[in-house]
């Protein structure tokens, strides 16, 4: 036994353990949370100066900042101009109609019986204006309707076409409203080399003056639509854990002070709440710790040690990944191996102890991974440690290998995202697909980290406290491991015994609860110390030679109960857990060596009789006082000629009462019921093994 174990074990008093234990875990727990709820504030005034460096207890956004910071980014967008290049067609479209309505007119009048001369003129001008729109009478002086209706047919095509290329020329180009007049100085530039007479210069000027209009126009729309894009581009300004908000000697400015008061900085009067809630809320879980491990008490210190042991360890865990939050990472605690504590309880304490441990696992994680001011509790934290660490409670039939530590870690890493997903819908946010991939990889991450953490400690946990799980228990069972085959090769009578008594121990304790395979696996070593001396034990006896015959009943006394003493010597030697060396320290407890005895009274009737028993101790735990009984009643029944199963319940039930009778049990918690049930269990497996020699009516 280590130093560790031997200290532990040095205390006797089971609830002094237990209250000590749960006052350091109050203690640690308290200093791991303190700091996540303290109310950091700062007594400064607007416009005062800063003695100290003052930093940003937590990761916050600053949306004042990030408000100003996209107006910035609006106001640099230009304003967006949008060319209209079918204006151009409509403006020679209007020019060209009103050159189809003079010719029409002039053709109209001149099939007609009409005045001639000015009065035509005038006439023909007063037509032409009626079949114009209001828009072209009112931009269109009189003159020019006159001018065309005096003008040859000629004149009016060379006209319109001048026009038209004149028009496609210079609206073919971007025009504004403020550009107008210098496009038609351009128009009139062109419209000067035409070869027409003046006054029919003067008008074509005139509508192609008409024509232009501005083309290219201020889009409200697509302007408004660019500056928000362009604000929403802009990255949301964060105050981050840590960050110097204002350096010593810096004046407390109004945006410094706003930034102070956004964090939680600034006060009026320091508040113990929050240390009173935390000290009430560690008293809870105190109280909820205590009540779950008070069934510890029948396994011994060194299960109430781990397990308080283990449950500190995940909080340190928490509280190590919780240094260091950043606002890009503000999830970390997702990757963090949170179900390392649930999985060392489950494989070395059982499921009994999973649901509180999870709870408590959850309530630290949920204040250690805060993400506001002054202790607020992240209740999306909360709800994924408490799943990761419940499933594996349902982890329903362990295989007792290694891998499935790993198959654990997998259960753990789906329910982590299924747990995550679940919480991203919920909280509705916008959530990009690469942000959403994130989180279920360290999600999955985290699951396959808890298995792989296990494993490479579980073997260091085993060691430092004498405990022995599952897995390790399925290595010492191995029929390969050095000590198992040193018996078959040794003691091969030993070595067959030890399977029948591991058969019936595994039956019985599992019957009334208790670890079979701890059973079993200390059935297999129980009578080590036998290979010291085989050829004395009656099993290993071949041929009828007993060596007893040549010796005195004392010296015979010496070498049967020395191989107890001799076996855990051995398995200490090879470093076996402690449950399996107290197995094979306890399976004889004090109990009498009956035929050694009663043989040396009939020479020696001054014999004491403490001189024939075994050393002890006597059975601590079920699986010791279940593996003694099973040894002694398979060496009994296996010296029985022709068993039958009226012989077999019989001598069951003697030996299970002469060891009552001998008080073998009062050490182990161990009923009369649970006994009822053991040998029933060992009846029952011992029919199933000596069926075959069972006596039948032919038979002699």
């Amino acid at each position: 036994m280590n130093s560790l174990q031997a200290l532990i074990q040095r205390f006797k008093n089971q609830t002094l353990v237990i209250l000590l234990c749960t006052v350091a875990f109050s203690l640690l727990s308290f200093l791991l949370l303190v700091s996540h709820v303290r109310p950091v504030k700062y007594d400064i005034q607007l416009l005062s100066i800063a003695d100290d460096n003052i930093y940003s207890p937590i990761t916050i956004e600053d949306k004042g900042a990030t408000a100003k910071k996209r107006l910035e980014a609006a106001a640099r967008v230009e304003d967006v101009y949008k060319y209209e290049e079918s204006y151009t067609q409509k403006r020679i479209d209007i020019v060209n109609s009103i050159f189809d309505i003079v010719t029409e007119v002039k053709n109209e009048n001149a099939k007609s019986d009409n005045p001639t001369g000015q009065a035509l003129i005038d006439k023909e001008t007063s037509d032409v204006k009626k079949k114009l729109p209001d828009d072209i009478r009112k931009n269109l002086e009189d003159s020019v309707f006159s001018t065309l209706v005096r003008s040859s047919e000629e004149q009016l095509n060379i006209t319109k076409a001048s026009l038209n290329t004149a028009i496609n020329n210079v609206m073919s180009e971007e025009i504004t409203t403020n550009q107008i007049e210098e496009s038609r100085g351009k128009l009139r530039n062109e419209l000067s080399y035409v070869s027409v007479n003046p006054s029919l210069k003067d008008a074509m000027i005139s509508i192609g003056e008409f024509a232009i209009v501005p083309n290219y126009f201020f889009d409200a729309e697509e302007t408004k639509e660019r500056k928000r894009l362009e604000s929403e581009s802009v990255d949301s300004v964060y105050i981050l854990q840590g960050q110097v908000l204002v350096k010593a000697g810096e004046t407390i400015t109004k945006e410094k002070y706003d930034q102070l008061k956004l964090v939680g900085l600034i006060k009026n009067k320091q508040s113990i709440q929050p240390y009173i809630g935390l000290i009430l809320l560690i008293g809870v879980l105190a109280y909820f710790v205590l009540k779950q491990t008070a069934s510890l008490k029948e396994k011994g210190n060194i299960y109430i040690v781990t397990y308080y042991s283990i449950v500190i360890f995940t909080i340190l865990i928490l509280k190590i990944v919780s240094l260091f939050q950043k606002v890009e990472f503000s999830g970390l605690v997702y990757v963090a191996p949170v179900a390392i504590g649930t999985l060392l309880i489950k494989f070395l304490l059982g499921n009994r102890y999973l649901m509180v441990s999870s709870i408590i696992f959850s309530i630290c994680g949920s204040l250690m991974f805060n993400e506001d001011v002054n202790g607020a509790i992240n209740y999306s934290t909360g709800i994924y440690i408490l799943f990761s660490s419940i499933a594996v409670l349902f982890l329903n039939e362990v295989k007792n290998k290694r891998s499935m530590i790993l198959h654990a870690g997998f259960l753990i890493s789906l329910v982590n995202i299924a747990t995550l997903f679940s919480l991203i819908l919920i909280r509705n946010g916008q959530y990009s697909s690469v942000e959403i991939g994130i989180y279920l990889l360290m999600g999955l991450t985290s699951g396959v980290l808890s298995s792989v953490i296990t494993m490479g400690i579980l073997p260091f946990v085993e060691d430092s406290f004498g405990m022995v799980s599952s897995f390790k228990l399925v290595e010492l069972g191995s029929p390969n491991h050095p000590l198992l085959r040193k018996i078959l090769l040794e003691a091969p009578g030993t070595y067959h015994h030890s399977i029948m008594v591991a058969n019936l121990a595994e039956g019985a304790c599992e019957a009334i609860g208790a670890n079979g395979l701890l059973a079993r696996v200390g059935a297999y070593y129980h009578d080590i110390g036998k290979t010291n001396n085989p050829g004395f034990f009656i099993e290993n006896q071949m041929g009828g030679h007993n060596p007893h015959d040549r010796i005195k009943p004392i010296q015979s006394k010496d070498i049967i109960l020395r191989h107890v003493s001799d076996g855990v010597k051995i398995l200490k030697k090879y470093n076996l857990p402690k449950d399996i060396i107290d197995i094979a320290a306890e399976h004889h407890g004090t109990t009498l060596l009956k035929y050694f005895y009663y043989k040396e009274k009939e020479t020696n009737p001054d014999v004491k009789e403490s001189d024939f028993r075994y050393p002890g101790p006597k059975a601590h735990s079920k699986e010791s006082a279940v593996v003694g009984i099973a040894d002694s009643v398979e060496a009994a029944v296996r010296s029985l000629k022709d068993p039958d199963m009226e012989k077999i319940e019989v001598l069951v039930s003697s030996i299970m009462h002469d060891r009552l009778n001998d008080g073998q049990f009062a050490m182990c918690e161990l009923n009369l019921k649970e006994l009822h049930i053991v040998e029933k269990s060992l009846c029952e497996t011992l029919k199933g093994t000596f069926h075959s020699r069972i006596q039948y009516p032919d038979e002699r």
